[in-house]
């Protein structure tokens, strides 16, 4: 097993040893920190300052935080305007409500403009739990990879949101940050590469030769790179890839596995229709056509529940990848 230049935590196959926080929380650090370089960051939040962790940053800077009120269309508009002046607006919901309520908004305002408004949506996935499936945005990733000029980031941990939302203040451009409410293994370090539409490979049985490719995006990763180990344990060699930027993808990345592996899996806490698996799909269609088996939730709404028993619900726990994995390596011998 090789962790290939991807300076994962030490422990990060033994989720016991491993420190557990919502990607929510990495966002709230990382949004001080770039407030801290850059004073012309605002931030806008729906009424939920709290809960999307953009609190520090009012506390921090209350001249530079505006409380919009549950009005996620108006916050939209708002934040367009603010940056039309010369300013970093970064708004925060929850992702059914930012970009799902707003989403005309965000579409004519920010990108048909080209307006550098982050755009952050918490509480994403079906891990949002006992809030059931009105609160549980499973869509989101589809509806913001279809606009033109809107760059979508899909962090892996806590550590790597800091790093995500770091990077969005500099490249000043629309983008979508996804995070997640309920805690989650932080693996990744600060020594883990992190670029905008750069996909790190964290995991290789073999580095010259591969099985089957999992590429996977959000916490998710964790459990594709347990997957990998159980498969490793079958004789398989396999390659998991952090695909933590949805747009614009990696496409050297993904066709390099691809063009290795000849099988892949795509693993995302989101709808298999119009997110990475679609994503990758179309990319391998076109330049590399592969099997690919989708791992995530299928044409469905979700439910309320704990977030680890709807992870297993929805089949997107680590038995669930493993099966997708021998699945879609069994279609060659067909």
């Amino acid at each position: 097993m090789i962790f290939k230049n991807a300076q994962l935590h030490e422990d990060s196959l033994d989720i016991a040893k491993l420190e557990q926080k919502p990607t929510r929380a990495g966002f709230g650090e990382g949004l001080v920190e770039a407030g801290d370089k850059d004073p012309s960051i605002v931030a806008l939040c729906a009424d939920l300052t709290e809960s999307t962790m953009i609190l520090p940053f009012k506390k921090k800077y209350p001249a530079r935080f505006v409380e919009i009120g549950v009005a996620e269309q108006n916050m939209a508009g708002v934040a367009s305007g603010m940056s039309a002046i010369g300013k970093l607006p970064v708004i925060s919901s929850y992702a059914m409500f930012s970009p799902g309520r707003n989403w005309e908004q965000i579409r004519t305002t920010i990108c048909y403009n080209e307006q550098p408004v982050i755009i952050v949506g918490s509480h994403a996935g079906v891990s949002v739990g006992p809030d059931g499936a009105t609160h549980q945005a499973v869509e989101d990733m589809a509806i913001m990879r279809v606009l033109p000029n809107m760059t979508v980031v899909s962090p892996c941990d806590m550590v790597e949101a800091k790093k995500a939302i770091l990077a969005a203040a500099v490249l000043r451009k629309p983008l979508y940050l996804r995070l997640h409410r309920e805690k989650s293994p932080i693996f990744t370090t600060l020594a883990t590469p992190f670029e905008i539409g750069k996909a790190e490979i964290f995991f290789d049985s073999d580095a010259s030769a591969c099985d089957v490719a999992i590429i996977a995006t959000g916490p998710l990763v964790h459990n594709a790179l347990l997957a990998a180990g159980e498969l490793e344990k079958l004789g398989k060699k396999v390659r998991v890839i952090n695909c933590h930027t949805i747009k614009p993808l990696d496409e050297k990345t993904i066709l390099d596995a691809a063009r290795m592996a000849r099988h892949i899996v795509t693993v995302e806490e989101h709808q298999v229709a119009g997110g990475l698996g679609s994503a990758v799909a179309e990319l391998v269609a076109r330049e590399y056509p592969v099997p690919i088996e989708f791992v995530g939730v299928q044409n469905r709404f979700g439910e309320s529940g704990d977030k680890n028993e709807l992870i297993e619900y929805f089949g997107m726990g680590v038995s669930h990848i493993v099966s997708a994995a021998q699945k879609v390596m069994n279609r060659s011998n067909q």
